[in-house]
């Protein structure tokens, strides 16, 4: 079973220090678990193999903005390269922190459920970050109503058409900063308590959001089996990985880029590097218990 976490917030260590010795051992975990995988060198996998690149996602839920940025900053500190991505699991968490946290120009991530009367607040306080991305997608229906609020919210875009006199034009392909990166969400565990499509829905759902525009497919996401069974927790992440493979390995419009699997969190980690998570979600291991 994966290391137990521990709980960052001595008493005797400022905040700043405490979180940077909380990531670092996170950090190390992961470098460890790569290891062991076989997974020492560099470089982006190909579909059916283990990525070595895994990037640590901070799970912020009740974490107020000052706790985020002293997390942040204590990272960076660090010199590490990549920075920490950060993820929220509430649209009101997201939307109350955003403004700020908006200077550190962060890569955000909402991980938690995503309801269709929620979009337009999600996507404008993802907006106030340097890079937003929505890993919750588990219909398509919620993924056409988040392109078509990508695409009414972006600036407008048209290009000549050459018509007589110049003046005609004609709408042009969005912007690159009109495209909103998703992942679909597998429920792998089959656990009611956990959102996501079916393993068995998942391939036909990803490639359909692969259409829709406004968005692009990235990758795909999932909670973990609640258990200590390693061969049982690994099972479903092995199941992710077969699924992004599926899709990638298609060769359908817009899947070529579906890559990332956002899989593990501080309980279980290790068995999803293993089985090539690409982005670990951690929380209690950096920020303490809830």
């Amino acid at each position: 079973m994966p290391p137990t976490p521990s709980t960052p917030q001595a008493a005797s260590l400022p905040a700043h220090a405490a979180y940077a010795d909380a990531l670092a051992r996170v950090h190390d975990r992961i470098e460890q678990a790569r290891s062991d995988a076989g997974l020492a060198l560099s470089g982006v996998s190909a579909p059916g193999e283990a990525t070595s690149s895994v990037r640590l996602l901070l799970a912020t839920k009740t974490q107020d903005a000052a706790a985020v940025r002293a997390a942040v900053q204590a990272d960076r500190a660090a010199g590490r390269g990549a920075s920490v991505l950060v993820g929220e699991n509430r649209v009101q968490e997201l939307t109350e922190k955003a403004p700020a946290l908006a200077d550190l120009g962060l890569t955000t991530h909402l991980i938690g459920p995503l309801q269709s009367n929620k979009v337009n607040h999600a996507l404008r306080a993802l907006a106030q970050h340097g890079r937003g991305c929505i890993e919750t997608v588990d219909s398509l229906a919620l993924a056409e109503k988040i392109g078509s609020r990508v695409l009414a919210s972006a600036p407008a875009h048209a290009s000549p058409a050459g018509g007589q006199g110049g003046n005609h034009v004609e709408p042009s392909a969005p912007p690159a900063s009109a495209v909103l990166d998703v992942y679909v969400q597998v429920n792998v565990s089959g656990e009611e308590s956990k959102a996501g499509v079916s393993p068995d829905a998942a391939v036909d759902l990803a490639l359909a959001v692969a259409q829709v525009s406004g968005l692009r497919l990235s990758g795909f996401m999932t909670i973990g089996a609640r258990s200590t069974d390693e061969g049982l927790v690994r099972a479903g992440f092995t199941r992710l990985r077969e699924i992004r493979d599926e899709v990638v390995g298609s060769g359908a419009h817009g899947t070529q880029g579906a890559r990332e699997l956002s899989m593990g969190m501080s309980q279980d980690l290790e068995w999803a590097v293993a089985e090539g998570a690409t982005i670990v979600r951690v929380g209690s291991a950096v920020f303490g218990a809830r």
